[in-house]
């Protein structure tokens, strides 16, 4: 398929999501259009449509996120039944007293767990939900801190399992330095300009430096007349002041470790096992269902309903997971990457290659909700055209992972926004609008330094 019609889905994904503030129904209008487009007749659009929506559950990657999700679901309902979050949030308020504090904390948490953007998502978003909104901050600024510290921190740091799989990205197309693609990975990290800005914005968005715009403005503004912390339009009410911790009195023990220890033994066993995410959230799962057994804070059988209720809240989170995997596939039935590329090769040149290599990669991975797999596609083009060029491989890698960063935190329907919409209790396309502003500052900031790095390398 050639032409502009392959962008239809893509804009009518987020034409319906902005317009209706309902991602569901929104990728399902754009999962038609694409099939609509590929069968070339009404007849076949319902088989091509459910074809699609098979991909998507056979994607390995999307089961595995599946089964990520149910496992954290599962970790949340144990943490929240036994009190454990509520002890943990009485504990933390006693040293975080503002909602500076509060944004910092969640700041330095996102730092601190660097392995997985999922596990970032998931974990800070559950640990400092309570606590934001005890101090009336607005989920929207809660979730912007919590996306925007979760893949530009991940690319930033060699230990995670982005660090991981982009070296291995390197080594394929012999990039290394001192024999190793790992080196070669570590020289990049300096150049992955979209990850530093990233997390410089976000920083000094916290801080008041840089002051609050767009989606994230107006929350602001609404939860300091009315106390409302959700945006317009939520069937539930979260209100300012409100909090697990503050609802259990008094009487209630300010205990951390019933809460950090799972999440601790989770990070140590992903670390252990090669930053295998699944490993470490089901080894968190086990260690809280038989902490608090033991403890007899919750009967067998409540634990046994709190991990059923546990799969059960993530359903919506898995349904849409497995729309966003058919879209992805449909999308790649629709050349649209083969299509973003051709539309820019002309500019493709000299010291220009490294910014419009990150400008590709950052609309592609919006457009498509595709990061690693956009860089599988797109590296083996750009590290040969930029050793033809003279332009350095390792900076026209970064500029890469750069636009693979931009895309999970930005794109509507990519496993960053979903997971942190999910963590933090907003829809996903509120979540997207409130980060798009500052990740816009960034990009833009980084466009620049790969157009001087360009030159000057």
């Amino acid at each position: 398929m050639d032409g502009p019609i392959v962008l239809l889905p893509v804009i009518a994904i987020l034409a319906i999501a902005i317009a209706t503030r309902r991602t569901l129904f929104a990728m399902l209008c754009g999962l038609c259009i694409a099939a609509a487009i590929l069968s070339g007749s009404a007849s076949g659009l319902v088989s091509t449509l459910f074809n699609y929506m098979y991909k998507g559950m056979s994607n390995e990657t999307c089961q595995w996120l599946i089964l990520v999700i149910v496992l954290f679901g599962i970790l949340i309902k144990l943490l929240e039944r036994s009190r454990a979050i509520s002890e943990f949030s009485l504990c933390a308020s006693r040293l975080i007293r503002s909602k500076r504090q509060a944004l910092v904390g969640t700041f330095v948490l996102g730092i601190v767990v660097f392995i997985d953007d999922y596990l970032n998502n998931l974990a800070v978003g559950t640990t400092m939900k309570g606590i934001t909104d005890k101090h009336g901050i607005p989920r929207t600024q809660l979730g912007y801190v919590v996306n925007s510290t979760a893949a530009p921190v991940c690319v930033l740091l060699p230990l995670s399992s982005w660090a991981v799989y982009f070296s291995g990205l390197f080594e394929a197309d012999g990039i290394v330095v001192g024999g190793s693609a790992t080196n070669a990975y570590l020289h990049a990290i300096p150049l992955i300009f979209y990850g530093w800005f990233a997390i410089a914005v976000l920083l000094l968005q916290v801080l008041g430096v840089i002051p609050k715009i767009g989606r994230i403005k107006k929350d602001w503004k609404r939860a300091d007349e009315t106390g409302h912390l959700l945006p317009e339009g939520y069937d539930e009410t979260v209100k300012s002041g409100s909090s697990d911790s503050e609802s259990a009195g008094s009487g209630m023990s300010a205990n951390w470790h019933n809460f950090l220890i799972p999440l601790i033994v989770m990070i140590v066993v992903a670390l252990l096992t090669d930053t295998d995410v699944l490993m470490g959230v089901g080894a968190g799962v086990v260690v809280a269902f038989l902490l608090y057994l033991f403890q007899k804070k919750l009967k067998f059988k409540e634990l046994l309903t709190a991990c059923f209720d546990g799969i059960m809240s993530m359903g919506f989170v898995c349904v849409l997971s497995v729309l966003a995997f058919s879209v992805q596939s449909a999308n790649v039935d629709l050349n649209l990457a083969d299509f973003v590329i051709d539309s820019v090769k002309p500019f493709m040149n000299g010291g220009f290659l490294p910014a419009v290599v990150f400008l590709v990669c950052a609309v592609y991975a919006y457009t498509t909700g595709c990061f690693w797999d956009m860089a599988v596609i797109v590296t083996p083009i750009v590290l040969p055209l930029a050793q033809a060029m003279g332009v350095d491989p390792i900076l026209a890698g970064a500029a890469v992972f750069s636009g693979a960063a931009f895309g999970s935190n930005t794109c509507l329907y990519g496993d960053g926004i979903i997971l942190a919409s999910q963590a933090t209790g907003l829809r996903a396309v509120d979540l997207m609008l409130a980060t798009l502003p500052y990740a816009l500052i960034a990009g833009g900031a980084t466009t620049v330094c790969y157009l001087v790095a360009g030159f000057a390398m």
